[in-house]
């Protein structure tokens, strides 16, 4: 086999002949816009060259899966989950789950010193009518029920921080 000259355009049979390609994909190279056989022979295969180079380095890949773009959207995710494990390591995070077991303890740990608060008011003051007493302890029991029903979306949905308006009325003592 000769080689034809390449300061010459050179035919599709042509060229895959030379780079060892049918010329059917010569055509579909032509027709995706990597080749153009109006040049010289040279410049058809600096072209095929380049186009091999980008396939080999992921970039132009066939089809949709592009491996660059993947690559780069793995290493992007491995970067997060790894900045979430530091996080969590050095108590700057915490998981969602444990974070609402912390706070349903401390929920029932501070209900169980409401609910002792009538009767320490009734030790202390016995001289308060048992009505001011029970009106105490629905207080007490109102805001023990509010925190008992509060949950992580609470927190995310209360911007002012606070409890609804309704629950905000003022306890006459």
């Amino acid at each position: 086999m000769s080689l034809p000259d390449l300061t010459q355009p050179l035919t599709q049979a042509q060229f895959g002949s030379l780079v060892g390609i049918s010329q059917q994909a010569v055509g579909n190279l032509v027709g995706r816009g990597v080749l153009d056989t109006s040049v010289p022979g040279i410049q058809l295969l600096q072209a095929y060259c380049s186009h091999l180079r980008e396939q080999a380095a992921g970039r132009a890949a066939n089809g949709d899966l592009d491996l660059a773009t993947e690559r780069a959207g793995l290493a992007r995710e491995q970067k997060i989950r790894v900045a979430l494990q530091n996080a969590e390591k050095q108590k700057q995070l915490l998981p969602a789950a444990l974070l609402e077991e912390i706070l349903a303890k401390a929920g029932a740990r501070i209900a169980g010193i409401f609910d002792a608060i009538p009767g320490a008011v009734r030790r202390r003051v016995p001289s308060l009518p048992a009505e001011e007493i029970t009106a105490i302890g629905a207080e007490i029991a109102r805001a023990r029920n509010i925190a008992a029903s509060m949950s992580l979306a609470d927190l995310r949905d209360d911007d002012a921080g606070g409890a609804d308006d309704a629950d905000e009325e003022e306890i006459e003592l």
